[in-house]
Order: structure tokens, then C-alpha cells, then sequence
């Protein structure tokens, strides 16, 4: 099999939204997964390679830099001269519903460790790549895509850690997209507003019915079309929500 002329990278796989995304983008390009669990991305890869795709999984803590360098040092070592198409970041991290006067300094800098450095570190070793690719004829421009939440609107009462690192995220993806989307990198955050219909949420919202809850596959498609939109038409934010949702 001839080397891939590009791939894409995801970051924050697991059962859901990060799964989802991967599948889609292994559609079209050779896929780098990151989880700090292994057995998130495992059966993925699996999947992926069992399908005709090409697909490795790398564990990673995106919050440490050395575990971020040492990730794209195996991306860089697995696909070669392959130019970046896309990459995603996906990663949640802690959801801690606390009052704020009983939150540690621990609980709440988790949030912008793994939202705001994390983000930091993977946009610094993501974004050289991306660069490298705005000249290359690849058919969509080169895409950094950041999975955003209600959280990074409103800071919600007992969600001081959550939502502090969600800010930090779309404060980022903005300064990000200033910089970098007139060198032909397209920037973008998403703004997931909703229960997202995953096992673990099976019986969340069940009076509401099906359209409830927001379907995983709707937001891989959502990210792939804002992949594939054109220099001229770049979407910086986006929302996704059910359409019973309160906002």
C-alpha cells in the first residue's frame, strides 16, 4: 500500500462524539487517534482497519506537554511526508458539579488543564502541520476544529471548573482563527448544546422523546461539512442543538 498524501488527527475519542468523528473522517483520510485510555480508541482502530480504512491510536494526556510532543512524534514517525488535513479536538475533560465555595484548587484548575492547556499544547503541535499543508493540493483547506459546550457561553451555577475551562477554549479557537485562517487554515468552534445520545445517557430525558437528545452521527456530519467549506465561506461558530432544547 503506497504511503497516505494526508491524514487527519482526532483528539479526545471515546464512546461518542470522538468515535463518531473518527469514522467519518477515516471515510476520506487515514486517522491518528488520542485518548489517555487506550481501550477508548482500541476497538476504533479496530473497526476502522477491519473496514478497508487506516487508523493508529496513541495515548495521550493532552494536558502534559511531554505526552503531547511524544503523541505527534508517533503521528510524525507513522505517516511520514502525509500532509495534515484535519485535526479535532474533542477532549471534555472533568465535569464537576460543585458549589464553588467547596471546590479544591485541584477540581478547579482540572477544568482549564484539560480545555485550555490542553487545547494550547495540541493547537501548538497540530497548527505547524497545518501550515505545512495550506500550500499542498489537498481538496478541502486545512481544518482545526475545537469541540465546544453551553458552558463556553454561560457559566452556570456549580459548574465554576467546567466552565471556566470551556471559555478558555472558545477564547482560544477566536484568537486561533484571527491569526490563522487568513494563512488558509479554517478555525472553528462548536458550541454542543445538548444531551448527546450516547449509552451512558440511554435514560436521560426519556419523556422528551427522540428528538431530544443530539445524535453523534449529526455532529460528525457537522464537522465534516465545516471541513469541507470553501476559503471563501469559513464558519468560525457554530451551534448544534435539539430542536426541544431551551436556550
Amino acid at each position: 500500500m503506497p504511503p497516505p498524501s494526508s491524514f487527519a488527527i482526532i483528539a479526545g475519542v471515546g464512546p461518542g462524539t470522538g468515535a463518531t468523528v473518527a469514522r467519518k473522517f477515516a471515510a476520506s483520510y487515514p486517522v491518528a487517534l488520542l485518548a489517555r485510555n487506550p481501550a477508548n480508541y482500541e476497538d476504533v482502530v479496530e473497526e476502522i482497519q477491519s473496514s478497508g480504512g487506516k487508523a493508529i491510536g496513541v495515548s495521550t494526556d493532552v494536558s502534559d506537554a511531554a505526552s503531547v510532543k511524544n503523541a505527534f512524534s508517533k503521528i510524525n514517525s507513522e505517516f511520514g511526508d502525509a500532509k495534515l488535513a484535519a485535526a479535532v479536538f474533542n477532549v471534555g475533560g472533568r465535569f464537576i458539579r460543585k458549589g464553588f465555595l467547596d471546590l479544591t484548587q485541584e477540581e478547579f484548575e482540572s477544568g482549564w488543564e484539560a480545555n485550555g492547556r490542553g487545547a494550547f499544547l495540541f493547537s501548538q503541535s497540530a497548527l505547524p502541520l497545518l501550515l505545512a499543508s495550506t500550500d499542498s493540493p489537498l481538496q478541502h483547506p486545512p481544518t482545526l476544529i475545537f469541540t465546544g459546550a453551553t458552558a463556553a457561553f454561560k457559566g452556570s451555577a456549580l459548574c465554576a471548573s467546567f466552565s471556566t475551562g470551556k471559555f478558555a477554549l472558545r477564547s482560544l479557537s477566536q484568537s486561533l482563527a484571527r491569526e490563522f485562517g487568513p494563512k488558509g487554515i479554517h478555525i472553528a468552534h462548536v458550541n454542543v448544546d445538548g444531551v448527546i445520545d450516547i449509552p451512558r445517557t440511554k435514560e436521560w430525558l426519556k419523556d422528551l422523546g427522540p428528538e431530544a437528545k443530539i445524535k453523534p452521527e449529526a455532529i460528525a456530519d457537522t464537522y465534516w461539512f465545516l471541513h469541507t467549506q470553501p476559503r471563501t465561506a469559513f464558519t468560525q461558530e457554530i451551534d448544534i442543538r435539539p430542536a426541544v432544547e431551551k436556550w
